[in-house]
């Protein structure tokens, strides 16, 4: 069964980057045809899906984030990870990564984020954006 955690800073400043890392257990980054997800979610609202990396390597943004937005990954260490550039207190979510076929992240990019379309997530981690 593969597993998802999230590790990063719970704290981050006004224009500064938020960064988070995804380290998967019990399958591959690389699997074909899975996709990685970056999601989240502000206090009272819905799930945002923010964007992903493919099993190939190949990234997918949110077009509302998709400037501020770089996803990455590290295949030795079996990591995928977020950066989002110039925060604010918009930002503030909990953050999740999660897994779902390649084919069911593009309607999710298409359609908006529906939880029963990924079939694995982390536990989340909260992010606060605060001078």
């Amino acid at each position: 069964q593969v597993q998802l955690q999230e590790s990063g800073p719970g704290l981050v400043k006004p224009s500064q980057m938020l960064s988070l890392t995804c380290t998967v257990s019990g399958g591959s980054i690389t699997t074909r045809y899975y996709a990685w997800s970056w999601i989240r979610q502000p206090p009272g609202k819905g799930l945002e899906w923010m964007g992903a990396i493919a099993y190939d390597g190949s990234t997918y943004y949110s077009p509302s984030l998709e400037s501020r937005t770089s996803i990455s990954r590290d295949t030795s260490e079996n990591q995928f990870s977020l950066q989002l550039s110039s925060v604010t207190p918009e930002d503030s979510a909990v953050y999740y990564c999660a897994k779902a076929s390649l084919l069911m992240t593009m309607a999710t990019m298409n359609r908006g984020c529906v939880e029963t379309d990924f079939d694995s997530w982390g536990q989340g981690t909260q992010v606060t954006v605060s001078s």
